[in-house]
């Protein structure tokens, strides 16, 4: 058995609603496929919208297209359709990837510090003494 063979193929991590852990996941995934550039730069602005004059700088940025459709078809993957759904801009990995963190992760958050106050509060409650079940509920 070759050394390629001992190793499993990396699965697709798919959005479950937690973004923070989705995010981390997805962003190793990318880097392991050494496409995490492609969200963190984008497609170079020479790439869109224009034809580069010399040979060289073409192959360079149909590569880089190549590259971020590649993305592209990892986060469609990811993501369910009901969520590709709801963002607007889909032109490039990076503007997927941007939709994604601003729609999902503040809500995140907010449900983090929710949560946090709910336990809280559920902490505290407590019948005092003498006081009824009835009177409680």
């Amino acid at each position: 058995m070759s050394t390629s063979e001992k190793f499993v193929q990396a699965s697709i991590p798919k959005f479950d609603g937690q973004y923070d852990f989705w995010s981390m996941t997805m962003e190793n995934f990318l880097r392991s496929k050494e496409m995490w550039n492609m969200i963190e730069e984008g497609i170079p602005a020479s790439a869109i919208g224009t034809r580069p004059a010399y040979e060289a700088q073409q192959k360079s940025v149909e590569e880089a297209k190549l590259k971020d459709l590649k993305v592209k078809n990892f986060l469609f993957q990811a993501i369910d359709r009901e969520i590709l759904e709801t963002i607007l801009d889909k032109g490039t990995s990076k503007a997927i990837w941007n939709s994604m963190k601003q729609k999902y992760q503040g809500s995140t958050k907010v449900k983090r510090a929710q949560l946090q106050g709910l336990r809280r509060e559920f902490e505290l409650l407590a019948m005092k003494e003498g006081e009824k079940v009835d009177s409680f509920l």
